[in-house]
């Protein structure tokens, strides 16, 4: 793959030579080669079966994605104006070509007519189990894709696909410009009391990078967090949580400049339109076709069963923090802005320890080394530094992993520390897809992205235990993507992975950062070397589940206002429904009510922007399966080689070439159980 400015000689991307201009044209050449070469295979092949048809159809799909996938992914760690451009120019025409192959009766009766034959074959070992999925599945996407549509309403639904793809885009671009956009300056040092020195450098030296004197305050999570949960000044804190509660929305301090009120309710109803064209009733019933769940009652269900079984919990923990509130001066009655500050004090009283207090234990390299070394351990793989990779930014590292035969397994880049022009969360994105290539297999590469905040001060990056948590979550899915062992790439690494399954792998590596077993492979102090003392352990391990039942019903009214969106949404009602239906969520859900101004709609990305519309309720649903997959290991020992070996081979390998329920049972012996969630998180003894 070296035949694209976009890709260096080994076919990485090119990141030290990608520019703007150079974007459309790249994806123009893909676009064209790929259609002239599709046609070629649908109009002279004379044998139709995998090898000669299908195999090379597949491949496209994968070459258009690695020109891509650099593109999208420096739209979101680097953007510039000149990207954001370039990058929107070329989203209409990726949907429309998307839609074309999933509208192309040709390309559909091929994949049709070598799934019938190999379904009619007596011959065994026609297709690999992977080969069958990909064609189960391209199947049903040609169904989604309109593929049985009249010529106009395919017309319809490729002009819908293009125009969803736009708002979204524009979503997520209100919120990152809406984000960058806010900052507080101050030269006061009493407005910051209670900030520790981490934060008080990072909020000095960002002063200092934008030539003010004093210190700057930002929306990104390290300066937002810091300031909610250890700021004194309560006017402080109010001031950044409205900013941040009112991000590209009608309200707040920059009110109506980035409102994403409209992009919210257009890609509602353009998705609502698109599920009632392929003949469901809304969209969340069209989501729930690729999915492990079976229909939207078993969603609801599900999510109603899990705040039957915390909400009690919850509303005893705010009880509890309104009176632990109102012994404290000025705090009373207890704002929505005080939680996170007053839930801190009551967290340190009850158990003498916060998140800072742990940061100095957590270096960065000292963190890695000993995630890397726990995944050894599991999965026997190893895991090294590579210097000689080209980057997007000089904080960007790049690692390979090994087997223990010193097979290559794949290959990462760690993008770990917040900045400007890049957008807020962790994520693992795809940068190359594990498949054979005529006599060798193609590495798998990912991209391992956090916002944590950077060295400052003469110190290394020091991470809050929640920042450990964070980096193996995103880790678990890396390994996910790199250690795959399918050659096809249509169910290779994620890909063809049901939505509600994917947060397996990553929920599941968290539970090693609470182990007493595992923590002295990633925690020592950065200045003294010495381990984590053991009563700081034990404290840690104590506050694990403080406000469990509260964190539980956050969850849950996001999934349950996500899914109920996408399930009731009526396009004759508008953007109004959308407030009124967090509202609605809230008052049955939430034991924290905001105030009126508060839009956490507008900044909802994971359902605007993101991949999970009408699948938030995934996280609890993988939780599920993640937390009964690690009492397996709890059972046999958290480093038991077998059971690891077990994970990597039945779950970690397959990727997306079995059902998930399947490869859950072939690891567990059983079908999942939600006890071992709800004892882990507290909610039962």
């Amino acid at each position: 793959m070296n035949d694209n400015p976009l890709l260096d000689t080994s076919g990485l991307p090119h990141f030290t030579q990608i520019r703007a201009e150079h974007v459309e044209p790249a994806v123009d050449q893909v676009l064209a080669e790929n259609r002239a070469l599709a046609d070629a295979l649908l109009s002279g092949a004379t044998t139709a079966d995998w090898r000669h048809l299908i195999a090379p159809l597949e491949a496209l799909q994968e070459r258009l994605g690695r020109i891509w996938s650099p593109v999208g992914h420096l739209h979101s760690v680097a953007d510039n104006d000149a990207l954001r451009v370039a990058y929107n120019a070329c989203l209409p025409k990726l949907s429309a070509y998307a839609t074309e192959c999933g509208q192309d009766k040709r390309r559909y009766q091929a994949y049709k007519t070598v799934s019938e034959s190999a379904l009619a074959s007596e011959s065994a070992d026609m297709l690999e189990p992977a080969q069958h999925r990909i064609l189960e599945n391209a199947l049903r996407d040609f169904r989604l894709s309109g593929i049985d549509l009249p010529q106009d309403k395919q017309d319809r639904f490729k002009a819908i696909m293009q125009a969803l793809s736009e708002h979204m885009a524009k979503f997520e671009q209100n919120l990152l410009d809406a984000t960058q956009a806010w900052h507080y300056q101050t030269d006061n040092t009493a407005e910051l009391a209670g900030l520790p020195e981490t934060s008080l450098s990072l909020f000095k030296e960002a002063a200092e990078r934008a030539g003010e004197t004093g210190w700057r305050l930002t929306l990104d999570a390290p300066s937002y967090l810091a300031v909610m949960s250890y700021a004194e000044n309560r006017a402080l804190r109010e001031r950044l949580y409205e900013a941040y509660a009112t991000r590209a929305s009608d309200q707040g301090p920059h009110a109506g400049r980035w409102d994403n009120t409209q992009e919210m309710n257009s890609i509602l109803s353009l998705r609502h339109e698109a599920a009632e064209l392929l003949g469901y009733d809304n969209y969340a019933d069209r989501a729930l076709a690729t999915r492990m769940a079976q229909d939207s009652d078993q969603v609801i269900a599900f999510l109603t069963d899990l705040a039957r079984h915390s909400l009690t919990v919850a509303q005893g923990e705010m009880a509890e923090l309104r009176a632990y509130a109102r012994d404290a001066p000025g705090l009373d009655p207890l704002e929505a802005w005080d939680i996170a500050f007053v839930s801190e004090r009551l967290r340190q009283e009850r158990y003498a320890i916060t998140q800072e207090e742990l940061r100095p234990y957590f270096p960065i390299d000292r963190v890695l080394d000993g995630l890397f070394a726990i995944v050894n351990r599991l999965y026997g793989i190893r895991v090294s530094p590579v210097t000689s990779i080209e980057t997007w930014h000089p904080d960007v590292r790049f690692f390979d992993i090994h087997d223990g035969d010193g097979e290559p397994r794949g290959r990462f880049y760690l993008d770990l520390y917040a900045r400007e022009h890049k957008r807020g969360g962790a994520w693992m994105d795809e940068c190359v897809l594990r498949q054979r290539r005529d006599h060798h297999v193609e590495t798998p590469v990912a991209y391992l992205t956090c916002n944590f905040a950077p060295p400052s001060g003469g110190k290394p990056g020091l991470l809050t235990h929640d920042e450990v948590t964070t980096l193996f979550h995103e880790f678990g899915h890396g390994l996910h993507h790199m250690l795959s062992r399918i050659d096809d790439a249509g169910v290779a690494c994620i890909q063809g992975v049901a939505w509600d399954a994917v947060e397996l792998p990553s929920q599941f590596m968290e539970n090693w950062c609470w182990e007493a077993e595992a923590l002295p492979l990633f925690s020592k102090h950065y200045e003294s070397g010495a381990p984590l003392p053991e009563e700081l352990l034990d404290r840690m391990l104590k506050a694990r589940n403080f406000q469990a039942g509260m964190k539980m019903a956050r969850q849950i009214e996001f999934a349950l206002f996500d899914f109920r969106l996408h399930r009731e949404y009526d396009p004759a009602k508008g953007a109004e429904q959308i407030l009124a239906l967090i509202d609605e969520v809230r008052k049955e859900i939430a034991v924290v009510i905001p105030p009126s101004y508060h839009r956490f709609a507008h900044s909802f990305a994971h359902i605007f922007s993101g991949g999970y519309a009408a699948g938030y309720y995934s996280y609890k649903w993988a939780e599920v399966l993640s937390c009964d997959a690690y009492s397996l290991f709890k059972e046999q020992g958290i480093f038991n080689p077998e059971t690891g070996r077990s994970f990597l081979e039945n779950i970690l390998e397959k990727g997306g070439s079995e059902d998930p329920m399947t490869l859950f049972c072939n690891f567990r012996g059983r079908e999942p159980q939600i006890d071992a969630l709800l004892q882990q998180s507290g909610i039962l003894a």
